[in-house]
């Protein structure tokens, strides 16, 4: 008997074109159903494989449909952050969500990067969870599951600052228990042959993300959301498409 199609889902809260024109390009085995309030976008001729679900609340049924497994893999699009992570973490029932992203320099170099949001990664527990996952999904992707994990400063620098001494005194920690390499202030270092790297914590991962994707011409892929049972890729609204997401999602549904 043939398997049936896998579907992924994808929110639209504005920019349906952006969206709609994504999920007819990317090439993946999988169906594709945008989720949008009523009259917001319509699929063009021609393109089987897309159909629209409207809602007055999008990102309520995106997230419904991926709990109940009418869909197999979820992607936020453009939905509004807010109330649809709320929601994701209301119906999966944990009190936050663990993002790890997949971002890409310039120069067109792959990695995964965590903490991405400001309420993650904040104690040592918070970053070996990213460092045991991520380097699973590190080894899905073919990218080297050697994890470098960042501080505040040099060892040069201890004593100038507590909350500096505090990271670095974090950052061994976690290297010594998560079986990884403390690179210290040297991202530029651990960027040559880690494919994870874990920051300081959520503020200053959210800046280098920001400071790569829309200072620095790299490009953000995507973040799956790793504590919960179900594939949900976060996105943000100021990707220029969400192809790359797409495809991140359809990658971890094999």
């Amino acid at each position: 008997m043939q398997a049936a199609v896998k579907k992924i889902g994808i929110g639209i809260g504005s920019d349906a074109e952006k969206v709609i024109d994504s999920a007819c390009r990317v090439s993946v085995p999988c169906d594709i159903i945008c989720y949008s309030r009523p009259d917001t976008g319509k699929v063009p001729p021609g393109c089987s494989r897309v159909r629209i679900a409207e809602s007055e609340t999008p990102e309520a049924m995106l997230v419904s449909d991926l709990m109940t497994g009418a869909i197999d893999a979820a992607v936020r699009g453009t939905l509004p952050a807010n109330t649809t992570l709320q929601a994701l973490k209301e119906a999966a029932g944990v009190d936050h969500l663990e993002r790890i992203a997949l971002l890409e320099t310039a120069g067109g170099k792959k990695f995964l990067f965590a903490p991405v949001g400001i309420d993650e990664g904040w104690t040592v527990a918070d970053k070996l969870a990213l460092v045991r996952k991520g380097r699973l999904i590190a080894r899905r992707f073919g990218l080297p599951d050697k994890v470098g994990v960042l501080s505040g400063g040099r060892f040069g620098d201890v004593g100038r600052h507590a909350r500096v001494d505090r990271s670095m005194a974090d950052a061994e920690l976690v290297a010594r228990l998560g079986d990884a390499v403390h690179y210290e202030i040297l991202i530029e270092d651990a960027i040559e042959s880690c494919g994870l790297i874990i920051a300081p914590d959520g503020i200053s991962g959210n800046l280098v993300f920001r400071t790569l994707t829309f200072l620095g011409a790299g490009h953000g892929h995507g973040a799956p959301v790793v504590n919960i049972d179900k594939i949900f890729v976060d996105t943000s609204r100021a990707s220029p498409d969400y192809a790359n997401a797409l495809l991140l999602a359809a990658a971890l549904l094999e």
